[in-house]
């Protein structure tokens, strides 16, 4: 699985059941630097690049630091709303008053009050021709036209970990060999 990071923020309200709803977004079209320097890599989300897959209803989970042990919301429990439209993937999480009592859920609070968290990064998967990488004088530009969204996280750093990029092939496809292995080569496990 991949991820992708936004800075794009949560935004907190308390309901009068006693019940906190998070709402984030994640920007299509805004190229993002994923490493600088000599071979700078960057990549953006074409406009509904979740879009099939938001449609298709399948679970999606929403997470703290991508953490399927610390679950704060999912679609199936109807916990949470997902939403593709033209300029973001948005969302809202409903955490129950009893999600509240629960220890993580406690701490990522605490830590979103204190302005610690509030980045938005999604888990997906990218299926074969969902994506291009191109070579301009900027570096290596990676756009995902379709991706299929497994979670959405809360982070400290949207962004992607240096060893996330280092594990992709950068490479622009140029042949059916180098697609392939392309294809192959970028999954995290």
């Amino acid at each position: 699985m991949l991820w992708a990071g936004s800075k794009g923020g949560l935004e907190v309200r308390s309901l009068a059941d006693g019940a906190t709803c998070l709402g984030g977004r994640f920007p299509y079209a805004v190229p993002t630097v994923l490493r600088d320097g000599r071979q700078r890599l960057r990549e953006m989300f074409e406009r509904r690049a979740f879009g099939k897959s938001i449609a298709e209803n399948s679970d999606v989970h929403f997470l703290v630091h991508h953490d399927f042990d610390r679950p704060l919301a999912s679609r199936l429990a109807g916990s949470l709303e997902v939403t593709d439209t033209d300029d973001a993937l948005t969302f809202e999480a409903r955490l129950s008053q009893e999600m509240r009592g629960v220890g993580y859920v406690r701490d990522f609070l605490a830590a979103l009050a204190s302005g610690l968290v509030g980045g938005i990064s999604p888990g997906f998967s990218v299926p074969e021709g969902g994506e291009r990488v191109t070579r301009d004088s900027d570096g290596l530009l990676r756009t995902v036209m379709a991706a299929n969204l497994v979670e959405l996280s809360a982070v400290t750093r949207p962004a992607y970990p240096t060893a996330q990029v280092e594990a992709r092939n950068w490479n622009p496809q140029t042949s059916l060999e180098t697609s392939t292995m392309f294809h192959l080569s970028r999954w995290r496990l």
